[in-house]
């Protein structure tokens, strides 16, 4: 599903990110850890297409995602990849259900019905804030806005979510919830999962550990 070779990123003279070889099979459920500045989040990034490479080959099932243009990187993005962003990128002057349709509002690859609104719906009275439809942001708890980056994430049904500290801002409940989601979307689906966490607390429930101290060159 994800194979990653002879990858090299550069941030400048500060940042070097190495990684000779990294795969990830398909409905695995893997953990990213590491200091702060390991290159975590960036290699999510590169996985996800945001950025590139300055060297290497990212693969994603197949496909050589390090060789698309920009174009063909956002299309497989918006079809493949559910991202979960530590500070969740909600629109703020959006209400919660625009928030969760919004990757259907802003890419031609995805098709906005009546059916894709059910579905948002339905995420949203699983995850517990299906009272909240037409909240904006702002009067949500950090826990609520949580559940709805996750929603959006999940709403395209994508094969792989790569989710950066999802629980990093959350009480031990909440964060418990958010990672009963991920992990129940993941085992149903067949979906990778892909977290980047400090919490290792959570690591018994990943199948496989990745620890960026092996990768990261200052």
């Amino acid at each position: 599903m994800i194979a990653v070779t002879d990858l090299e990123f550069r941030y400048g003279e500060e940042f070097r990110l190495n990684i000779p070889e990294l795969s990830v099979d398909r409905g695995s459920r893997v953990a990213f850890i590491g200091p702060s500045g390991s290159g975590k989040t960036t290699l999510l990034h590169l996985l996800a297409g945001i950025v590139t490479p300055t060297a290497g080959r990212i693969a994603i099932n197949g496909s050589e995602i390090s060789r698309l243009d920009d174009v063909r990187r956002r299309d497989l993005r918006i079809r493949r990849i559910g991202l979960v962003f530590q500070e969740f990128e909600l629109l703020e002057y959006l209400p919660v259900l625009d928030n969760i349709l919004l990757p259907y509002r802003v890419h031609p690859a995805l098709r906005l019905d009546e059916a894709v609104r059910e579905r948002a719906v339905g995420l949203a009275r699983d995850v517990g804030i299906g009272d909240k439809l037409r909240r904006t942001p702002e009067r949500l708890s950090q826990g609520e806005r949580q559940r709805v980056a996750v929603c959006r994430a999940l709403l395209p049904e994508p094969a792989i979510l790569l989710a950066d500290e999802p629980t990093g801002n959350l009480d031990p409940a909440n964060a418990a919830q958010v990672l009963d989601i991920l992990f129940d979307y993941s085992q149903t689906r067949d979906a990778t999962l892909v977290t980047v966490t400090h919490d290792h607390d959570l690591l018994g429930r990943f199948e496989r550990i990745v620890d960026f101290k092996d990768f990261h060159e200052s």
